[in-house]
């Protein structure tokens, strides 16, 4: 079975962008990898709300051309694109399903709200997060409000120069 991976950054105070979508704090982890490279050869599909894709927009290319990516919304989705299905209905039945087909693992991109009901129906597989050591005092959480208590566990960790930590935990 496929596995869904959460492959996130986080500000301190655990949010995953400002107040109204800002990342531009992800520039002070500079230029290293971070693990990316090897993250991303080892997945085959994205997921996504449709915030987290209106980013997407904002760089000159699509950042995800060779994966199958699917864009989560609630109400009417608009018109599939080049490389994006968007998805609406069942999310959770969807991304079961999506686990079962074969293929390798898929990356739960974001937002707060798809990643939180993603986590109360127990889908998500593995957590690799990095906290960048700022507090940003607002923005848009991790996890969303209504998120259920969930344990899982601290398989490795890694302390980079830049002042970052990467964390990998699996469901406990």
């Amino acid at each position: 079975m496929r596995r869904l991976k959460l492959y996130i950054a986080t500000s301190l105070d655990g949010y995953i962008a400002g107040p109204n979508g800002e990342i531009d704090w992800l520039e002070a982890g500079g230029d290293l990898d971070y693990g990316y490279r090897r993250f991303y050869s080892s997945i085959d599909t994205t997921l996504m709300g449709t915030a987290t894709y209106r980013l997407t927009l904002t760089v000159d290319d699509f950042p995800y051309p060779d994966k199958a990516n699917y864009v989560f919304t609630r109400g009417t989705p608009p018109p599939d694109t080049a490389y994006v299905r968007f998805i609406s209905g069942d999310i959770a039945g969807f991304v079961r399903s999506l686990k079962e087909q074969p293929g390798d693992d898929i990356w739960l991109v974001g937002g707060g709200q798809i990643n939180t009901v993603m986590l109360n129906e127990a889908l998500i597989d593995e957590i690799i997060l990095t906290l960048f050591p700022l507090v940003l005092g607002e923005g848009i959480p991790l996890f969303a409000p209504g998120a259920k208590r969930s344990l899982f566990k601290t398989t490795g960790y890694e302390r980079y120069a830049t002042g970052l930590v990467q964390w990998r935990m699996v469901k406990g």
